[in-house]
């Protein structure tokens, strides 16, 4: 039986079935997304969704869906499936539904009386191009499919409503048409691999809801273009293949393209297989050859901070070690020019933020113990020393280096960390002065910076840094170690923070922590006790003021609850590597029940992955970005040491 499989009982049943989500991606950042049943519930989900760069940096939703009907006697059973607006679904193709595949790639069976009809669908790796292969596998008498394409042609931040602009010019190619809606945007293909007849019907259906952005508090219904429909016929045991895609296909070569597709991807057969599947889906490439890790989908984008904590587990976890030195290359042209004040000619965003930096040197250590520190050294040694240089020289527009050798940073005014919530422009977690996971990166740094300069025969500079060390180590001590037991999340003055954070856990994981056994043992026993859940870490205790775990409502009620409450995957990580560390393997049993609860959500939300976030309380519902870079990478990171413990 596959991993990811689900029955008709499932399918059928639209409470359970539409809130399951399946995405597919390629490498320029293009994707194909929808619930399992084809209902489109967000303004991000489409068939075709991709980049277009002559109009802005946002995705657009090209091809909204494609409705696919079966003819028999002069009988028309449309399998396709819209939410329109008084809780209307129309046209309930979802019944016909007898299965669900997504082992491999996602395969629909569809049963109508005597006519079983399977669906397959894949994304092209290096092309902007989704392809959907459609089986007869078994019918009684003459069949005939129609096709009906759903246009958008609009960002997937905007809706798209009935207009005279929209054009409804199109050309017949082979085996097909392309059209385009708006100027600026490039032409849609839409092809077959067998001849057939385009009849132009051109309407817009209107009133189509999306029910997540109604949840989320924003507009949720739009009006779709449909220019017609194709029409062919099939006999059974014959397969038919449909492209759609922003540049001509070869219809003679769709049929071998698509098995091409299928033969390259990997069986999503296990916990792992599922994580590595995801962890290559954040991969993608510019036109330029610049390598990036996409934050997460359907709306972010590369972040440096996001890139430099995924990097290890996306890459070097799963032994693809290629991709992490593509994607650093790109990451050291975008420090190097913000370094040296030039413009960027990289897409990196948030790359002013000043732990961004420290996150490089530490994605950089990680890379020295699966590579090899003399690997690390050629290719490394000298960034690292830049990044420590540019800080110790003060450089940096926000953060200093104090006299106590701790560094500091102004985060009243702008969201400078992870906990970047914002409301009315002012951050809403307003880490400032000394915080803790900053200093912490920056001890690490200059340790790890000695290390590499010892390696190198530079005993000068190491001496230098381990001075400096020295003194970052002890003030960490004075600063951030309260009698209570935790860690001070941030100091500022005569400020010190006693909210209890999961930011704490930091120093106990890095490889060099400024911290002594009896202190690690201490934080750890607080975040096992007031952090942690089966899905994350609790970004602030339940015990502390302002807790609020549930991450629901309109924009600005989710903003507050961001960071104040709900649980992170990824911390997770760093939680299980402060543990193992400690406490070696008698934590071995414990950290594998944990990733019980990280197993189980490869069934809900988007399958095969882990999105951003969870509620913080019972039952720990996923929430926001269906698929998120960094809990991927965490995770897998996790396993890989989990591997390690073991043997």
């Amino acid at each position: 039986m596959s991993y990811l499989r689900f029955e008709r009982a499932l399918m059928t049943n639209l409470q359970d079935s539409l809130g399951k989500e399946i995405l597919r991606t390629n490498r320029s950042g293009a994707y194909s997304c929808s619930t399992i049943v084809d209902c489109n519930t967000r303004k991000y989900h489409g068939l075709l969704v991709v980049p277009v760069p002559s109009l802005d940096d946002e995705n657009h939703v090209l091809l909204s869906s494609l409705d696919c009907s079966v003819i028999q006697h002069g009988a028309e059973f449309n399998l396709g499936l819209h939410k329109y607006q008084g809780n209307n679904f129309s046209p309930n193709g979802h019944k016909y539904i007898r299965e669900f595949d997504c082992d491999k790639v996602p395969t629909t069976i569809y049963r109508v009386g005597g006519v079983v009809l399977r669906k397959e669908v894949v994304f092209q790796h290096f092309e902007d191009r989704i392809l959907i292969r459609y089986t007869l596998d078994d019918a009684h008498s003459a069949t005939t499919l129609r096709f009906r394409p759903f246009l958008a042609f609009r960002s997937v931040r905007q809706f798209t409503h009935e207009n005279a602009v929209a054009s409804r010019a199109y050309s017949e190619v082979d085996n097909g048409i392309k059209t385009c809606m708006y100027a600026g945007y490039p032409d849609l293909f839409m092809q077959f691999s067998k001849k057939n007849e385009f009849v132009f019907q051109p309407d817009w259906y209107r009133g189509i809801e999306y029910p997540k952005e109604q949840e989320r508090g924003y507009a949720s219904n739009e009006d779709l273009y449909a220019p017609g429909y194709f029409e062919m016929s099939i006999r059974k045991g014959e397969s038919i293949v449909f492209a759609a895609s922003t540049s001509a296909s070869k219809t003679s070569g769709l049929k071998k393209l698509f098995q091409e597709e299928v033969d390259e991807r990997s069986p999503r057969d296990n916990f792992f297989h599922c994580l590595v599947n995801a962890a290559h889906q954040f991969h993608v490439e510019d036109k330029n050859g610049d390598a990036y890790i996409l934050a997460g989908y359907p709306w972010f984008k590369p972040r440096a901070r996001d890139t430099f904590i995924s990097l290890p587990g996306l890459t070097l976890s799963i032994e693809e070690y290629e991709f992490f030195e593509a994607a650093m290359k790109t990451a050291e042209k975008g420090l190097r020019e913000f370094m040296e004040q030039k413009p960027l000619t990289v897409k990196l965003y948030e790359i002013e933020h000043p732990d961004v930096p420290l996150w490089a040197i530490w994605a950089i250590q990680q890379y020295a113990k699966e590579a090899g520190v003399d690997k690390c050294l050629e290719k490394y040694g000298q960034l690292v020393w830049d990044i420590l240089h540019f800080i110790k020289e003060q450089q940096h527009p926000n953060l200093t280096l104090e006299d106590n050798g701790l560094v500091k940073t102004d985060g009243k005014q702008q969201a400078v960390t992870w906990m970047n919530s914002t409301a009315n422009g002012r951050p809403i977690v307003p880490r400032s002065g000394f915080v803790v996971e900053i200093n912490a990166l920056w001890y690490n740094a200059l340790m790890f910076g000695a290390e590499l300069a010892s390696k190198a025969g530079k005993q000068a500079d190491a001496d230098r840094m381990e001075k400096v060390a020295a003194q970052a180590k002890e003030s960490f001590v004075a600063t951030f170690v309260n009698p209570f037991g935790y860690l001070y999340d941030y100091v500022e003055g005569d400020l010190r923070e006693q909210s209890v954070r999961p930011n704490m856990i930091f120093p106990v994981a890095f490889d060099y922590s400024p911290l002594d056994n009896a202190q690690k043992k201490s934080i750890i026993d607080f975040c096992t006790r007031e952090l942690l859940t089966p899905k994350g870490m609790r970004s602030l205790s339940p015990k502390s003021g302002g807790y609020n775990p549930m991450y629901v409502g309109p924009q600005t009620q989710r903003d507050y609850a961001y960071h104040q409450g709900t649980a992170w995957p990824w911390l997770f990580g760093f939680y299980m590597e402060a543990s193992m560390k400690l406490y070696k393997r008698t934590r071995l049993s414990f950290i594998e029940r944990q990733m019980v609860g990280y197993e189980e959500e490869m069934m809900y939300h988007c399958l095969g992955t882990l999105p951003e976030l969870f509620d913080g309380n019972p039952p720990f519902h996923g929430r926001g970005a269906i698929s998120f870079a960094m809990n991927v990478a965490e995770i897998l990171r996790a396993l890989e040491q989990l591997e390690k413990y073991k043997y």
